[in-house]
């Protein structure tokens, strides 16, 4: 590959300007654009590297300001050009320039091109350099050339493409500085024996100039489970034939219990001592605060959400040291997947919370963030697939404690650090559901009822209230 050196920014600019106005109006329409609602001020590219000649296939990191903010995020963008696409390209489409190299020609999103697709499989199956651009490849890992490609459909803040259903490259759209912990993780984890976890197999990283020596991670080919089911079909099938769902919940358990005991085991974990306690039962009442403040809903519960954070801050004091490590970030039903042949559970999406920043994401945490976040999507299926009262929830919430207690620490054993996670992010689904899906709302809103109520009532049986 080449060894050429990253352009500089001046000799990017010709070409971003006559795209600027097309992609100024594309971004905001795109699912992984984390920037909706807010006008787009300014575009500077950051890198721009030709993967094919004469603009055919162009791979772009693009700063993106939004209200006067600088320095704005990075994305990446990957672009195909062409005199006369086929019709099937037409939702990829986002415009012909009326300037500069490209003028003219069909701009689409490469990725909806298999042609243009295969040509990043290539990339992945030879490591090297190009430009700004680095490709790393696990050496035992065969990747046979010419397997067909399909991009799926169901894009959140990442992109994916399925290749000859042998392997699955996801390519991240917003890009920040440092090693993404979806790379990260699941590399340590196969290196260390643990198969819970798909191997990554591949991977491309950027130089951003400006930004030190930090690489940035800008996608991973990992296998594709072909023929899996993720966990939030196998609840919502359950729940559709009224069938009890502990079984599988008590092996997810299982599952995320050795990833967890691995990821202790080969990569640095911290002391949860009490002022680290204040700080993460802080930051918790923040997220409680401004929530309430933006969904009037949530107010008559504050007091009795707050409480539960604050008895976490006062359980550091005199009591057992906890630990944190680093965990998956953003567990839940979606995110594990069930191989039908042996019923064997595995976890993917390490990425965690995209919205969050990157050092964040990378830090250790408590575990009981991960088992809340599970806890909770236990309760979101049960909603969705109109289960009767409470049961089938709390029964498959049971159930993954158990199977989870087998391999690791009882997550039950530590109720205020459970119950503290689970409010907050109670709390998170909250805000989310009143912006993007307001009949979704008394979902969240049920499990803060029944969190506030257990609060006051572990307030009551101390003798104490909660302040008011």
């Amino acid at each position: 590959m080449s060894d050429a050196a990253p352009p500089h920014p001046d000799t990017m600019a010709e070409p971003l300007a006559s795209l600027a106005p097309l992609l100024t109006a594309w971004l905001p329409r795109q699912r992984w654009f984390a920037g909706k609602g807010r006008p787009i001020t300014g575009l500077t590219p950051v890198t721009s590297t030709e993967l094919l000649p004469d603009g055919a296939l162009l791979h772009l990191l693009l700063r993106v300001r939004q209200d006067g903010e600088h320095p704005g995020d990075c994305y990446q963008l990957l672009l195909g050009a062409q005199d006369s696409p086929p019709a099937r390209l037409g939702p990829a489409f986002i415009g012909r320039p009326a300037t500069g190299p490209l003028r003219g020609r069909a701009v689409h999103d490469a990725l909806a091109d298999p042609r243009l697709a295969t040509v990043l499989l290539e990339r992945l199956r030879l490591p090297g350099r190009l430009g700004p651009l680095r490709f790393g490849r696990e050496p035992r890992t065969n990747i046979p050339a010419g397997l067909a490609p399909r991009q799926l459909g169901a894009e959140q803040s990442n992109s994916s493409v399925v290749y000859g259903d042998a392997f699955i490259l996801k390519l991240y759209r917003r890009i920040a500085p440092g090693l993404n912990p979806d790379l990260e993780l699941p590399r340590a984890l196969a290196r260390a024996g643990c198969t819970r976890v798909p191997a990554p197999a591949a991977w491309a990283e950027a130089e951003l100039p400006g930004e030190g020596s930090e690489l940035a991670t800008l996608g991973v080919l990992q296998p594709f489970l072909a023929g899996s089911a993720d966990g939030w079909q196998l609840a919502l099938g359950a729940l559709g034939m009224a069938a009890d769902f502990s079984a599988c919940a008590r092996a997810l358990g299982q599952a995320t219990a050795e990833v967890h005991r691995t990821l202790a085991a080969v990569l640095p974990t911290a002391g949860l001592d009490a002022a680290r306690l204040d700080r993460l039962a802080a930051a918790m009442t923040r997220r409680l605060e401004a929530t309430a403040e933006a969904v009037p809903e949530l107010r008559p519960y504050r007091s009795a959400l707050g409480a539960a954070y604050a008895d976490l801050a006062a359980s550091g004091t005199g009591g057992p040291v906890r630990r944190a490590q680093r965990i998956h970030g953003d567990l839940h039903l979606g995110q594990a997947l069930r191989t039908p042949a042996d019923g064997r559970w595995s976890l993917i999406d390490f990425e965690g919370e995209p919205a969050r920043p990157l050092a964040e994401r990378r830090r250790p945490q408590p575990v009981a963030q991960d088992i809340a976040g599970m806890l909770r999507s236990f309760d979101y299926a049960a909603a969705v697939g109109r289960a009767e009262g409470g049961s089938w929830a709390e029964r498959a919430r049971e159930a993954f404690c158990e199977g989870y207690a087998r391999v690791h620490t009882d997550p039950r054993e530590d109720p205020l650090l459970l119950r503290a996670h689970e409010t907050d992010k109670a709390v998170y689904e909250v805000l989310y559901e009143a912006r993007h899906r307001p009949d979704w709302l008394p979902v969240p809103m049920s499990a803060v009822r029944r969190l506030a109520a257990r609060a006051d009532g572990a307030r009551r049986e101390r003798g104490t209230a909660a302040a008011p």
